[in-house]
């Protein structure tokens, strides 16, 4: 664990991480089934119990709502998607019956509205250069006022997957004269609780900071966390649905060691500097460093991936690399220094053809589906969400004419969501004239 708990005194200041170093030697004739002394434990008379708590969890998760600026936290094992599932749960138990949120959204969103049968009221995502966009209030506004109108509770991710922040200030101002919900996916944005101004907390009435992402905890370690004792009280229920009762100890304890994590000051100086040069994409998020490669993307992806440079993820025209306050200066300057040298041999090319922020759909309630190759799908109709993993937004969505350019796409992708055998769900007959 000496990997990941790395800074000492941070390490004294967590409850968890304490309880567990202090732990009294014992036969483990309990779960799990490794019997190996160590972090990994489950609920015993020293533990505490998450489900419950009243121990050193309690004091971890009074500790991080403070931090965060919230009414209650609850810290998650499951990744982001509990919390997202959860603050939809509390968002139906509190009269929420519509959900307007952007089709670039994470597809728990999408998952969660489906399982609740919550209507979802998506608009369409505001595309520049091949990257996604938040949409203003102002924009929303003047765009979907309909949908607006109508929906009871408002979604949002900020930051997004390329370091994007909402128009928070504005939501959260026309949420209060609208009696709306406000809901935020920061999955990406744990870290940004050292930046309040752009910090979803800030805003929201539920919001799920992905810790594991951006700041040094475990895979699958997150907090969801309500403004409000009424909201916190309809959170609850959510989480105690959808959080698992088997909590990972040394996950847990991550959670609450990164979120104490200090800022790394110089890093983010240095990140910001070099995100002003004309290759990288200019954002609000500084641990989103996306290099622009246009056609060569993925091209360079594998020459990265040869070196043994991974990046966060390709989207066949940016190169994503997530940094957080615990990345090495040495470790950033040797990416830095190597992006330079790809950027003057591989000039900045596109494909030429125009974009369009408007997809061809159709509007299909029920009938057959069947499964094709990707190529056979050119022309027809999306049965299903599907897209590059990560980010894991749609791509393309259920009920959208499938382009040639989309298929290239996922075929030259390492990884992929929504196919099966590398085959799409289509509408049978449904197919674009």
């Amino acid at each position: 664990m000496r990997a990941v708990f790395k800074d000492e005194e941070v390490l004294k200041n967590c409850k968890i991480a304490q309880m567990l170093q202090n732990q009294p030697p014992h036969l483990s004739f309990h779960t799990p089934g490794h019997k190996t002394a160590g972090w990994d434990i489950t609920e015993l008379d020293y533990s505490d119990n998450l489900a419950s708590p009243t121990g050193c969890i309690a004091e971890a998760e009074k500790d991080i709502a403070d931090i965060l600026g919230a009414c209650k936290s609850f810290i998650l094992t499951d990744g982001s998607t509990a919390g997202v599932l959860s603050m939809l749960y509390a968002a139906k138990n509190m009269g929420a019956k519509r959900v307007l949120t952007s089709e670039s959204a994470h597809k728990s969103v999408f998952n969660g509205c489906a399982a609740l049968e919550l209507e979802l009221l998506l608009y369409p995502a505001k595309i520049s250069k091949k990257i996604p966009l938040p949409h203003t209030m102002y924009e929303l506004k003047c765009g979907y006022p309909s949908l607006l109108e109508v929906a009871d509770a408002l979604l949002f991710t900020s930051p997004d997957y390329y370091g994007n922040v909402a128009d928070l200030a504005e939501i959260r101002k026309y949420c209060e004269q609208t009696k709306k919900m406000l809901l935020i996916d920061g999955a990406h944005g744990g870290h940004l609780h050292l930046d309040k101004e752009i910090y979803a907390g800030a805003y929201a009435d539920m919001w799920v900071d992905g810790v594991h992402k951006s700041l040094p905890a475990l895979t699958q370690g997150a907090v969801v966390s309500a403004r409000t004792e009424k909201f916190a009280e309809a959170l609850q229920k959510g989480v105690n649905i959808f959080r698992t009762t088997s909590p990972s100890y040394p996950i847990m304890a991550s959670v609450e060691y990164a979120v104490k994590y200090p800022r790394n000051f110089e890093l983010e100086k240095r990140a910001k500097d070099f995100a002003k040069s004309p290759r990288v994409y200019a954002n609000e998020d500084w641990t989103k460093l996306c290099a622009l490669f246009g056609e060569n993307a993925f091209a360079v992806e594998k020459i990265l991936q040869s070196e043994g440079i991974y990046a966060e993820f390709c989207d066949g025209n940016a190169l994503c690399f997530y940094l957080s306050p615990a990345t090495e200066l040495a470790d950033f300057e040797r990416l830095k220094n190597r992006l330079e040298r790809l950027f003057e041999q591989f000039p900045f090319t596109t494909d030429g053809k125009k974009e369009s922020t408007e997809e061809s759909r159709v509007e299909i309630v029920d009938g057959a589906t069947e499964w094709l190759s990707l190529d056979e799908a050119v022309g027809m109709v999306s049965a299903e969400f599907c897209g590059l993993f990560p980010p894991c937004t749609p791509l393309i969505s259920r009920g959208e004419i499938i382009t040639g350019e989309k298929i290239s796409l996922l075929k030259r992708a390492t990884h992929t969501f929504g196919l099966k055998n590398e085959k799409i769900a289509v509408w049978k007959g449904a197919k674009k004239e």
